[in-house]
């Protein structure tokens, strides 16, 4: 389902994040992003649960949006995905335009939190990669939103493992969600939502706290 040219910018993403891993370039300058094997992960689960509504908390480059993006146009989802840092916006934007899913990625720069506070509409997919100390928070405000059979995936479960022993144990132990930690990557916690919670899926389905 990944085309050449949207491989072609994968590839150059892929580049970019080893250089600034080896160079020692600032945390928050990095783009920070899944591993290959997320990516095609995300893609595969996004074309084998075939949602409505896909949402993104961290953009970053892009890299993990045109996993999600090839894998949503596929099947006909929706995509919302967000970004607070500017210089980081407008390399997502270039990207996605570039490996031709421009248009079937909605990029805000906005507050997630302010966001997904105002959303009514329920999320049928999304996947979590933010600061980790808002993981908890993020949970908190996107279990209530996902539909009944809806999919939450977030990154970096064993490489902040320390940092996110509380989210993880949150994921784990709540009855709204059926979840685990899946070893690749830096470690994805996959949750999915109790379907007898939940609405039908969709823009239409009820949310249900």
């Amino acid at each position: 389902m990944i085309d050449d040219t949207a491989a072609a910018v994968l590839r150059r993403l892929e580049r970019r994040d080893a250089l600034e891993r080896e160079s020692g370039a600032a945390r928050a300058e990095r783009l920070r992003q899944v591993t290959p094997d997320v990516g095609r992960f995300l893609h595969t689960l996004v074309l084998a649960a075939k949602p409505g509504s896909v949402v993104e908390v961290g953009t970053s480059g892009g890299y993990s949006t045109i996993w999600l993006a090839t894998a949503a146009r596929a099947v006909g989802a929706s995509l919302v995905t967000l970004e607070m840092d500017p210089a980081k916006v407008r390399t997502a934007r270039e990207s996605l335009r570039e490996a031709g899913v421009g248009e079937t990625v909605t990029l805000l720069q906005e507050d997630a939190f302010v966001y997904l506070g105002r959303r009514e509409e329920a999320i049928d997919f999304a996947f979590l990669d933010a600061e980790k100390e808002d993981y908890l928070a993020f949970y908190e405000l996107l279990v209530p939103l996902l539909a009944g059979g809806g999919v939450l995936v977030a990154d970096n479960l064993t490489s902040h493992a320390e940092e996110l022993a509380g989210f993880r144990e949150r994921a784990l132990s709540d009855p709204r969600v059926s979840a685990v930690v899946v070893p690749i990557g830096r470690g994805e916690l996959l949750a999915v939502r109790d379907s007898r919670r939940g609405g039908a899926g969709g823009a239409a389905g009820t949310i249900v706290s």
